[in-house]
């Protein structure tokens, strides 16, 4: 898959689940309340020492169906090993060149962590696919992409914590190129992480709509 594909589809997308398991089978459980609600992004985080596993496992059983990332990763040699299990992007709490560059030559969309528009910058400089606004996202909120976005109109923004059912609408609006939402679609069972996804996914829907029209 190209570069240029995953990147389109993340966007087409729009939400991105961030997921930290134990077993493939809460795994499993959590990719089919996602895909039965409409998402079909998830972020494997390597937070937990079974990601890779997870990763692969995930890939053969589902193939192009789902969009598998891997996340949390902090060196290159774990971006290698993430690749090399079928991770289809690279996110990160914080910016690295050598993964930077790992990522860029198999082609990999890399989405590292940053605070500041200088290491916003300088990531996007270094062949960054898209910044992940962390952990500034969760403690500004959503004007947070508004006020990133005025002098870079062109930056892709990742939001990473602090979206909710009730403030989609707002991070939606603020310009955000993707949101990562964790606890909505990781906790419960498959059917209440469904419907979470599929009120997420709605939202989406409607804001594309709109903007559409306009």
């Amino acid at each position: 898959m190209f570069r240029t594909t995953i990147l389109n589809r993340i966007e087409e997308t729009t939400i991105m689940a961030i997921v930290r398991v134990e077993t493939i089978e809460r795994a499993v459980e959590i990719a089919e309340g996602c895909l039965a609600g409409g998402v079909d992004c998830l972020e494997i985080s390597y937070t937990l020492p079974n990601a890779g596993a997870i990763i692969q496992q995930l890939s053969e059983r589902y193939g192009t169906k789902l969009l598998i990332g891997a996340g949390t990763v902090l060196d290159s040699e774990t971006a290698r090993l993430a690749i090399l299990t079928g991770a289809s992007f690279i996110i990160a709490p914080n910016y690295d060149a050598a993964v930077c560059k790992m990522c860029n030559r198999y082609q990999i969309p890399y989405m590292p962590g940053c605070t500041s528009m200088t290491e916003m910058i300088t990531a996007l400089e270094a062949g960054a696919a898209m910044v992940k606004a962390f952990p500034i996202s969760s403690y500004y909120g959503p004007t947070l992409i508004t006020t990133l976005k005025t002098p870079t109109p062109y930056l892709p923004i990742m939001s990473s914590g602090g979206v909710n059912l009730e403030n989609i609408d707002e991070w939606l609006s603020s310009g955000v190129d993707c949101v990562g939402v964790g606890s909505l679609l990781t906790t419960g069972t498959k059917e209440e992480i469904a419907e979470n996804a599929k009120q997420l996914k709605l939202a989406v829907v409607k804001h594309s709509s709109r903007n559409k029209s306009l």
